[in-house]
């Protein structure tokens, strides 16, 4: 009886014991278990799903912005309008605060919008033209118009659009590669203007459009003294107003490139005297304007207007040698019949020998 009492105690202690270790062990399992699912959704919650919000200080930069992100990006353009001088712009305290909330700010820099970088959050991810492309403060700051800019821009925001949504490099990548080839149709089409007009010059009311043309070859023959007074946002000289007139009036440039967003009295001055002396005007405003779908399409636009003003100025001096020698070939003989009336009536056909009505009859 006392041996059957102590095998089912020792049978218990037994059974106890292994519960506690299977018991402790299931335990540990658990919580490891746990830690693993709570890890997972860690890393979920890391891998950010919504469109990641970007705010672009000008609609040209915001363009690109929305073209390398797709779907998979918010875009909001602070500066849009035409209507303003934009080196003058200041924006209100809900464009900062839009500004402050952005994953990604995106700026031109170079002294153009420096209130766009101002005050932005620790978390917010800059990316700037003038940065990449090494610009400062007193360089031209138009740098949507260069090629190079542009290019390194859209690889920049497709890089920080890949590090903020790991999932999506190939999308962002893929969106890169599209645009890519949008733009070397633009350089292919620069190339061939530059190859095909090797002399091209331009003038400026403002230097907005420097980094266009000289990509596609122009020369700049502003006059100096009023570039000077251009880029510092200051009236010209009246006598470099005066030497700009000439220029126009001369025919020394092809085309006048006149900036629609900062006019004055001296620009209306220069685009008057430009249609005065037949010279063609290109106006070319700072921000993207409204009809336009995106930046690349607004400079294959313009690239296309230089082409066909420099087109209609072929024709138009191929017409006008044509006219100058029908002229100067002209038969002198002909001139000879009309001051000859006898000779202009040889020339209708009617012969001075030929029989004349007889009156009597």
């Amino acid at each position: 009886m006392r041996l059957h009492r102590r095998s089912l105690l020792r049978a218990f202690a037994a059974g106890l014991a292994l519960c506690m270790t299977f018991g402790t062990t299931a335990c540990f399992g658990g919580s490891s278990s746990q830690k693993d699912d709570a890890s997972v959704d860690s890393d979920a919650q890391t891998e950010q799903i919504t469109p990641i919000e970007v705010v672009a200080s000008v609609n040209q930069w915001g363009s690109l912005a929305e073209q390398i992100g797709g779907v998979h990006v918010k875009v909001t353009s602070i500066l849009s309008s035409t209507d303003v001088d934009a080196h003058d712009f200041e924006p209100k305290t809900d464009d900062i605060g839009k500004l402050q909330q952005a994953q990604v700010a995106v700026a031109n820099g170079a002294g153009y919008d420096a209130w766009a970088t101002k005050n932005l959050s620790k978390d917010t991810v800059s990316v700037s033209a003038a940065q990449m492309v090494g610009a400062i403060e007193g360089d031209n700051p138009h740098l949507w118009f260069s090629s190079d800019a542009r290019n390194a821009m859209a690889k920049e925001l497709a890089d920080t659009y890949s590090r903020i949504m790991p999932t999506q490099k190939k999308y962002f990548n893929n969106k890169l590669a599209a645009w890519n080839r949008r733009e070397k149709k633009i350089e292919k089409d620069m190339k061939a203007f530059s190859d095909t007009h090797k002399d091209a010059s331009y003038a400026a009311t403002e230097p907005v459009a420097y980094y266009l043309l000289s990509d596609m070859g122009f020369t700049d023959n502003t006059p100096e003294g009023y570039l000077q007074s251009a880029s510092t946002g200051s009236e010209p000289a009246p006598d470099d107003l005066r030497e700009f007139q000439e220029l126009l009036e001369k025919h020394k440039v092809d085309v006048l490139i006149n900036n629609t967003q900062s006019t004055s009295d001296a620009t209306n001055t220069l685009t008057g005297t430009a249609y005065k002396s037949d010279v063609p005007v290109l106006d070319i405003s700072e921000q993207m304007p409204s009809d336009c779908k995106s930046l690349t399409s607004w400079i294959s636009s313009l690239i296309l207007s230089l082409n066909d003003m420099f087109d209609e100025q072929s024709d138009s001096d191929t017409s006008s040698n044509d006219d100058s020698e029908n002229t100067d070939s002209k038969d002198p003989a002909d001139s000879s019949a009309a001051d000859d009336p006898q000779m202009a009536n040889e020339s209708d056909g009617e012969s001075s020998d030929a029989p004349q009505p007889n009156p009597s009859k």
